[in-house]
Protein backbone atom coordinates (compact mmCIF):
# COMPACT_ATOMS: atom_id res chain seq x y z
CA UNK A 1 0.00 0.00 0.00
CA UNK A 2 1.40 3.20 -0.73
CA UNK A 3 1.35 6.45 1.64
CA UNK A 4 -1.54 8.11 -0.61
CA UNK A 5 -3.35 5.01 -1.03
CA UNK A 6 -3.52 4.60 2.99
CA UNK A 7 -4.46 8.03 3.54
CA UNK A 8 -7.44 7.91 1.29
CA UNK A 9 -8.42 5.06 3.57
CA UNK A 10 -8.07 6.75 7.23
CA UNK A 11 -8.65 10.49 6.33
CA UNK A 12 -12.05 9.12 5.05
CA UNK A 13 -12.99 5.95 7.83
CA UNK A 14 -13.76 3.77 5.13
CA UNK A 15 -12.47 0.67 3.63
CA UNK A 16 -11.41 0.91 -0.30
CA UNK A 17 -14.05 0.31 -2.15
CA UNK A 18 -16.75 0.67 0.67
CA UNK A 19 -19.10 3.39 1.07
CA UNK A 20 -19.75 2.80 4.44
CA UNK A 21 -17.75 4.81 7.42
CA UNK A 22 -15.86 2.28 9.41
CA UNK A 23 -13.86 4.76 12.01
CA UNK A 24 -14.36 8.25 12.62
CA UNK A 25 -13.90 10.71 15.78
CA UNK A 26 -17.77 10.51 17.10
CA UNK A 27 -17.62 13.83 19.44
CA UNK A 28 -15.29 15.63 21.43
CA UNK A 29 -14.18 15.05 24.74
CA UNK A 30 -11.43 17.41 26.25
CA UNK A 31 -8.25 19.08 25.40
CA UNK A 32 -4.92 19.10 28.02
CA UNK A 33 -2.27 21.43 28.44
CA UNK A 34 0.65 20.73 30.36
CA UNK A 35 1.34 23.20 33.30
CA UNK A 36 4.21 23.75 35.93
CA UNK A 37 1.99 24.16 38.42
CA UNK A 38 -1.77 23.93 38.83
CA UNK A 39 -2.50 27.29 40.77
CA UNK A 40 -1.30 30.01 38.56
CA UNK A 41 -3.26 28.19 36.27
CA UNK A 42 -6.39 27.89 37.84
CA UNK A 43 -5.79 31.21 38.52
CA UNK A 44 -6.08 32.11 34.87
CA UNK A 45 -8.43 29.80 33.54
CA UNK A 46 -10.88 29.64 36.53
CA UNK A 47 -10.99 33.47 38.19
CA UNK A 48 -9.79 35.37 35.42
CA UNK A 49 -11.39 33.33 32.10
CA UNK A 50 -14.09 32.23 33.97
CA UNK A 51 -14.21 28.62 33.08
CA UNK A 52 -15.99 26.11 35.53
CA UNK A 53 -13.80 23.96 37.81
CA UNK A 54 -15.49 20.47 37.93
CA UNK A 55 -12.76 18.71 40.13
CA UNK A 56 -8.74 18.73 41.03
CA UNK A 57 -7.55 15.32 41.56
CA UNK A 58 -4.14 13.39 42.07
CA UNK A 59 -4.81 10.10 40.29
CA UNK A 60 -2.29 7.23 41.19
CA UNK A 61 -2.72 5.21 38.21
CA UNK A 62 -0.11 3.13 36.61
CA UNK A 63 -2.64 2.89 33.27
CA UNK A 64 -1.76 6.63 32.99
CA UNK A 65 2.01 6.41 33.65
CA UNK A 66 1.79 3.93 30.57
CA UNK A 67 -0.39 5.92 28.17
CA UNK A 68 1.99 9.37 29.06
CA UNK A 69 5.20 6.87 28.64
CA UNK A 70 6.23 8.37 32.07
CA UNK A 71 6.93 5.18 34.73
CA UNK A 72 7.40 7.50 36.74
CA UNK A 73 5.66 10.07 37.30
CA UNK A 74 2.84 11.85 39.26
CA UNK A 75 -0.03 13.98 38.10
CA UNK A 76 -2.34 16.65 39.41
CA UNK A 77 -5.05 17.83 37.29
CA UNK A 78 -7.78 20.07 37.41
CA UNK A 79 -10.82 19.69 35.12
CA UNK A 80 -12.57 22.73 34.10
CA UNK A 81 -15.79 23.37 31.64
CA UNK A 82 -15.82 26.08 29.34
CA UNK A 83 -19.13 27.95 29.76
CA UNK A 84 -22.09 26.91 27.31
CA UNK A 85 -19.99 24.44 25.41
CA UNK A 86 -19.81 20.78 26.72
CA UNK A 87 -16.24 21.02 26.65
CA UNK A 88 -13.14 19.96 28.77
CA UNK A 89 -9.85 21.89 29.64
CA UNK A 90 -7.82 19.20 31.53
CA UNK A 91 -4.76 20.88 33.28
CA UNK A 92 -2.06 18.06 33.96
CA UNK A 93 1.21 19.64 36.01
CA UNK A 94 3.80 16.26 35.84
CA UNK A 95 5.94 15.71 38.86
CA UNK A 96 8.95 13.53 38.54
CA UNK A 97 9.39 14.06 35.39
CA UNK A 98 12.51 15.99 33.39
CA UNK A 99 10.62 19.36 32.00
CA UNK A 100 12.33 21.46 29.30
CA UNK A 101 11.09 24.71 28.22
CA UNK A 102 10.00 25.16 24.70
CA UNK A 103 9.09 28.07 22.69
CA UNK A 104 5.16 28.58 22.27
CA UNK A 105 5.29 31.10 19.79
CA UNK A 106 2.48 29.43 17.20
CA UNK A 107 4.88 29.54 14.28
CA UNK A 108 6.80 26.59 15.88
CA UNK A 109 5.30 23.01 14.43
CA UNK A 110 4.17 20.89 17.61
CA UNK A 111 2.67 23.96 18.95
CA UNK A 112 -1.10 24.40 19.56
CA UNK A 113 -3.40 27.07 20.58
CA UNK A 114 -6.71 27.64 22.16
CA UNK A 115 -10.09 29.65 21.48
CA UNK A 116 -12.57 31.24 23.46
CA UNK A 117 -15.31 33.45 22.55
CA UNK A 118 -16.41 36.37 24.35
CA UNK A 119 -18.83 38.98 24.53
CA UNK A 120 -16.78 42.22 24.58
CA UNK A 121 -13.42 41.46 24.15
CA UNK A 122 -12.21 45.10 24.77
CA UNK A 123 -13.03 45.28 28.03
CA UNK A 124 -12.07 41.84 29.08
CA UNK A 125 -8.52 42.72 27.53
CA UNK A 126 -8.57 45.61 29.85
CA UNK A 127 -9.62 43.31 32.93
CA UNK A 128 -6.96 40.79 32.00
CA UNK A 129 -4.28 43.19 31.71
CA UNK A 130 -5.01 45.08 34.86
CA UNK A 131 -4.49 41.62 36.24
CA UNK A 132 -0.63 41.22 34.98
CA UNK A 133 -1.88 38.72 31.95
CA UNK A 134 0.31 39.12 28.82
CA UNK A 135 -0.90 39.73 25.72
CA UNK A 136 1.14 38.84 21.66
CA UNK A 137 -0.61 42.32 20.61
CA UNK A 138 -3.29 44.79 21.64
CA UNK A 139 -6.86 43.60 20.05
CA UNK A 140 -7.39 43.75 16.51
CA UNK A 141 -10.48 43.70 14.13
CA UNK A 142 -10.20 41.04 11.46
CA UNK A 143 -10.82 42.44 7.86
CA UNK A 144 -11.21 38.94 5.89
CA UNK A 145 -12.74 35.29 7.37
CA UNK A 146 -14.88 33.99 9.27
CA UNK A 147 -14.36 36.76 12.30
CA UNK A 148 -14.43 39.49 9.88
CA UNK A 149 -15.40 42.45 11.80
CA UNK A 150 -14.94 41.26 15.36
CA UNK A 151 -12.19 41.56 17.79
CA UNK A 152 -9.83 39.11 18.54
CA UNK A 153 -6.14 38.84 20.76
CA UNK A 154 -3.82 36.01 21.75
CA UNK A 155 -3.02 35.95 25.39
CA UNK A 156 0.20 34.61 27.21
CA UNK A 157 -1.11 31.88 29.81
CA UNK A 158 1.37 31.29 33.11
CA UNK A 159 2.72 28.74 30.89
CA UNK A 160 3.51 30.53 27.45
CA UNK A 161 0.21 28.57 25.53
CA UNK A 162 -1.18 31.60 23.40
CA UNK A 163 -5.10 31.82 24.07
CA UNK A 164 -6.82 33.49 21.58
CA UNK A 165 -9.69 35.61 22.57
CA UNK A 166 -12.38 36.33 19.66
CA UNK A 167 -15.46 38.47 19.84
CA UNK A 168 -17.79 37.72 16.13
CA UNK A 169 -21.32 37.20 15.65
CA UNK A 170 -20.08 34.42 12.82
CA UNK A 171 -19.20 30.50 13.23
CA UNK A 172 -16.59 28.74 11.23
CA UNK A 173 -18.87 25.98 10.31
CA UNK A 174 -20.55 29.25 8.51
CA UNK A 175 -17.66 30.53 6.64
CA UNK A 176 -17.27 29.67 2.78
CA UNK A 177 -13.69 31.17 1.87
CA UNK A 178 -13.32 32.79 -1.74
CA UNK A 179 -10.91 30.70 -3.45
Amino acid sequence: MTFAKHVECVEFGRERGSSQVKYRVSKGHHMGLTVRSLEPSLHFYRDLLGLEEKFTWSPNAEYIREVTGYRKAEFNISVLEVPRSGLYLELIEYKNVEQVEIDHRNGNPGIAHIAFQVDNLDDFFAFLTENGVKSVSNPTTPTIGPNEGGRIVYMIDPDGYRVELIQTQHSFGAFEPNV
